[in-house]
């Protein structure tokens, strides 16, 4: 019988999980040359080394170079790049110019990743590199995420989909294969902090990058803090919530924020949990293909 691994509350399966690895290699291997869209997430960064590992110097990892990704993100990508050995790159993106990515409307996403493809296209035609991959997974496709419309707009390829792998399982792939990314907490665009229907500027996310980076000083390891004009609503996983509810604690944060604008400072109770911005939307509802801007 085959082993059982633990990760948290479930239990994996070894040959299972060696199975949906060498599917995903074989699936690299067919393609022969490929872009990843690389944010330095768990997911993408064990896309990377995959990819890497199939097909040396014929994979190639791109950065968007935007104002949406908080610096730290890019200091751990190009860290975690030079440790495994894999190519990196930064290509600028320009979506803060569109006014449909501006408008922070539910399609915002869309409108970011169209944009990331297609400077991705535009460079992969100058080398004469086919395929763009990205790190989506199996779990992702029962959220909320106008992105993957963009990536099939491209035709941009998912091989951890296609290998079927969930985000538990490439996290356990990642620790087994040694990599540094395996536990990291999960992470989006600085936008993403942004209610629907509040214009994203660059001013704004900037705002957001102090607050988060102020935290992460704390010690706090999962958070987000979310922008809601004139208060701010710090999420913290519910595992930390106890020392953020502390007076002295509260306090410090309290001195944080207020002198970045915010007249009130609130703790969310229910704690962290991704995508709480989509909870406005009426998800039960067909989700429409967003019109490129």
């Amino acid at each position: 019988m085959a082993a059982l691994v633990s990760l948290g509350k479930q239990s994996l399966d070894s040959a299972v999980l060696a199975s949906k690895q060498d599917r995903l290699f074989a699936i690299l291997a067919d393609l022969g040359q490929v872009m990843v869209a690389y944010s330095g997430g768990t997911d993408s960064a064990y896309l990377a080394w995959a990819a890497h590992r199939v097909l040396g110097d014929r994979a190639v990892a791109i950065t968007a170079d935007s104002a949406s990704i908080p610096e730290s993100h890019k200091r751990d990508a190009e860290a975690f790049a030079r440790q495994t050995g894999f190519r990196h790159e930064y290509i600028p993106t320009f979506e803060f110019e569109n006014p449909a990515y501006s408008a922070n409307n539910p399609d915002r996403c869309f409108h970011c990743k169209d944009e990331l493809f297609r400077v991705m296209e535009q460079l992969g035609e100058a080398r004469g590199v086919v395929h763009i991959v990205y790190g989506v997974n199996a779990d992702d496709l029962g959220d909320y995420r106008p992105g993957q419309n963009a990536a099939k707009l491209h035709q941009v390829k998912a091989p951890l989909v296609e290998a079927g792998l969930s985000k538990a399982e490439i996290r356990e792939l990642s620790r087994l294969a040694g990599l540094a990314t395996w536990d990291r907490p999960a992470s989006a665009c600085l936008s993403s902090r942004i209610p629907y229907g509040t214009p994203v500027t660059k001013e704004t996310i900037r705002t957001v990058e102090v607050g988060e980076e102020s935290l992460k000083s704390l010690g706090f390891r999962q958070f987000r803090v979310r922008f809601h004009g004139e208060l701010v609503r710090i999420e913290i996983a519910r595992e930390e919530l106890p020392r953020a509810l502390d007076l002295e604690m509260a306090g410090r944060l309290t001195a944080i924020f207020k002198p970045l604008g915010f007249h009130y400072v609130t703790l969310d109770l229910e704690g962290y949990r991704q995508g709480s911005m989509n909870a406005v939307l009426n998800l039960a509802a067909p989700v429409l293909e967003p019109a490129r801007a």
